[in-house]
């Protein structure tokens, strides 16, 4: 059987842009680091003050002379230490399975290919996905799903379960703090193979033990992002 990856890789010319306003290709896009290596983040449990968080995007962005930053796949990030809700009775969840696109809130958001709305929600908690819509893809006979993190509320009330969404239809768009989860305004952007029966929701963050069956149910977003 032909992986998801393989498949995703032989169409990506096809896909559409997921941020028509920030083709993520030449100088004005950075990468960020939110490792321990970044020696910025030394104290994350600062950046529980969103403004404070919003802030140092905004400077290492300005000091890579950028104006979106992005990054963040299968990194084991400190940043998640801001907020319990990544706490585990046995070990915290710091590996990161999305793509976070840093960039302003507002910033429209469209389906890279056809879809199907799957299922929609407001995962309000600090630290959270905020609004959230997992959209469901068919490509050669096999099924997946994208998921769009830290949106605006108000697009909700603008989508269904079972709605047909057109390959570069704007669905979304990114939302502001604090009703995104509470986070410095961005997209976290995810594949998923499987739903596991969840809806409106899907883990983003995972053990960094575990990241050998992570990676295999949640496949690198950059084969679709572009």
């Amino acid at each position: 059987m032909t992986s998801l990856s393989t498949l995703l890789t032989r169409h990506r010319a096809t896909f559409q842009p997921v941020l028509p306003a920030y083709p993520l290709a030449g100088p004005s896009i950075a990468p960020l680091d939110f490792t321990a290596a970044n020696p910025r983040l030394a104290y994350p449990e600062r950046l529980r003050d969103t403004a404070v968080f919003d802030h140092l995007v905004h400077t290492m962005l300005a000091e890579q002379h950028a104006t979106a930053g992005i990054g963040g796949y299968l990194e084991n990030r400190v940043i998640y230490r801001r907020s319990p809700h990544f706490d585990a009775a046995t070990e915290p969840r710091s590996l990161h399975l999305g793509v976070d696109v840093w960039v302003p809130a507002g910033t429209p958001v469209a389906a890279p290919l056809p879809a199907t709305v799957h299922s929609l929600a407001d995962n309000n908690n600090f630290g959270d996905y905020g609004p959230t819509i997992i959209l469901q893809h068919e490509l050669e006979g096999a099924t997946f799903f994208s998921l769009y993190g830290h949106l605006a509320r108000t697009d909700l009330a603008e989508l269904h379960a079972g709605q047909a969404l057109a390959a570069g239809q704007v669905f979304a768009h990114v939302g502001p703090y604090p009703e995104n989860g509470d986070w410095p305004p961005h997209l976290h952007f995810q594949l998923m193979t499987d739903m596991q029966g969840r809806r409106g929701d899907f883990p983003g963050v995972a053990p960094a033990s575990e990241r050998e069956y992570w990676a295999e149910l949640c496949p690198d977003p950059m084969l679709v992002l572009r």
